[in-house]
């Protein structure tokens, strides 16, 4: 049998599933992984723990599935993006914690050099946020004794989370990554598709620190796991969201996407020309393939799933996600309880990193179903904020199509068509990040032959229909765009 690896590194855990070519899972291994929050609005994961992590979880997927590393034809890399690594060329050992995507310590940097996000824009087709990589590198040089001056001598390097992993598994031999995590990096310009030298002196990053910039799917090195019966060829890397827009086949322009795990991203593909955003939305490179980049547009909110999270191990109204479903359907409606989910600030398209979470419009009838119900609603509610935009800066969508572990929730995704007042559609293969990391490397490894044979897999599990009126999604979504004016500080 000739199966495909996907490694699918997240905010919260680190998996590996194996994939046949037909796209059916034949065995998977996942390990959580924590979080830590030095400070309000920081957020930390140890580096070496990830690379750790994974190479547990690539042994523990082959035995799952009984299968040995020479029934492999190639890996996938999928991985969270804009969380920032910053390691020694020759210890292999990172000089600080990893900075995680979520994290907002530089917000006030940015907010100093607003006038520049318009400029920075045009380059990188991103926003001057705290978001992105490039002033978590500038923070580390700066805070962590000697280490400016040992990047400019080419001491230090720099990767985001699938370059560290591809420089840890292959024995420090490869430091590149792939065009779909460089663009986030707000280092890298879109139309030369490399790294950008007035960028790099803007932020204060030496060339000297940043991988090769390779295709999506392409040679990323070998891996070397002891134990293991042969190496596995790394044939295919995407960053979480465009991996999946790949695993969901939305390769046509004006096709749709939206992938709910701890943040929630929306993708809606807009072909070989890049489209600037009038909503404050980001441009990006969805995948590229043979040196031509596709590009898209995408909306990131980033707590969804965690938002759930929050309500199980902070404030203990859950014992598991499982439970949501039940609570929020035990009620008609929120009776106006809105939870605005800002807990490490609003994403797009508000772009404010001073916002904090808040729940409104509780009273003595409220109680821990309606809490839990409104987490759920905010969900769709961002979405929604999302889809506007979309709306606006393209095309309008006719459906979307979701993924992510959040959609198994048959009461969430029925909000989502009810809010969004379209079709929702789920695919019989939800884990679409990792599904796309897998059809990456098969493409490179000649498992599939073109972007059609990847279209001919992807098959609709089910359809959610909008059952609300729509005045009442517009009055539910008013009270909503009420809730955030309220915690918005610009």
């Amino acid at each position: 049998m000739t199966a495909l690896l996907a490694l699918d590194q997240g905010t919260t855990s680190t998996r590996a599933i194996l994939f046949s070519r037909e796209g059916k899972a034949l065995g998977s291994h996942q390990i959580e992984l924590p979080q830590s929050y030095p400070k309000s609005g920081w957020v930390e994961h140890d580096a070496a723990l990830i690379a750790e992590h994974a190479q547990a979880v690539i042994v523990g997927a082959l035995k799952s599935a009984s299968l040995q590393a020479s029934d492999v034809a190639g890996m996938g890399i999928t991985n969270q993006r804009e969380t920032t690594v910053v390691w020694d060329r020759t210890t292999g050992q990172p000089i600080h914690p990893a900075i995680v995507w979520q994290d907002r310590r530089t917000a006030k940097w940015c907010a100093d050099r607003a006038e520049r996000s318009a400029w920075l824009s045009e380059k990188t087709g991103l926003l001057l946020d705290p978001y992105f990589s490039a002033t978590k590198i500038a923070w580390i040089l700066d805070k962590v004794d000697g280490a400016r001056a040992r990047a400019e001598k080419g001491e230090l390097a720099f990767g985001t989370i699938d370059c560290w992993l591809i420089w840890t598994l292959t024995g420090g031999k490869r430091h590149v990554t792939d065009a779909t995590n460089a663009c986030r990096t707000a280092l890298f310009n879109l139309d030369t598709q490399d790294w950008d030298d007035e960028l790099l002196d803007f932020f204060g990053v030496p060339r000297a620190m940043l991988p090769e910039v390779l295709d999506s799917a392409a040679d990323f090195g070998t891996s070397e796991i002891e134990g293991l019966d042969a190496p596995i060829a790394i044939a295919g890397v995407a960053g979480d969201q465009q991996a999946a827009t790949v695993g969901q086949a939305c390769f046509s322009p004006g096709m749709i996407k939206s992938t709910y795990g701890t943040g929630c991203f929306m993708v809606l593909n807009t072909g070989t020309q890049r489209v600037a955003s009038r909503n404050r939305l980001l441009t990006t490179v969805a995948y590229r393939l043979k040196g031509q980049p596709t590009f898209a547009l995408e909306g990131s909110i980033f707590v969804a799933g965690a938002a759930v999270q929050w309500l199980r191990d902070a404030m203990h109204l859950i014992s598991n996600a499982g439970e949501t479903a039940e609570i929020a359907a035990s009620i008609e409606h929120t009776n106006g309880v809105y939870l605005v989910p800002a807990f490490t600030g609003l994403g797009a398209p508000y772009w404010d990193p001073e916002a904090r979470g808040a729940i409104f419009g509780l009273t003595r009838d409220s109680g821990i179903a309606h809490i839990v119900r409104a987490a759920l609603e905010s969900v769709g509610y961002q979405t929604r904020d999302l889809m506007n935009a979309m709306r606006e800066d393209a095309v309008p969508p006719k459906e979307l199509r979701v993924d992510g572990g959040m959609v198994v929730n048959d009461w969430l995704t029925q909000n989502l068509a009810d809010t969004l007042q379209i079709p929702v559609v789920r695919p019989e293969v939800i884990e679409t990040t990792a599904l796309g990391a897998a059809f990456l490397a098969g493409l490179q490894t000649g498992v599939y032959a073109s972007l059609d044979d990847i279209s001919a897999l992807w098959a609709e599990q089910r359809r959610f229909t909008p059952s609300l009126v729509t005045n009442d999604a517009e009055r539910r979504y008013a009270g909503w765009r009420e809730a955030v004016r309220r915690v918005k500080t610009g």
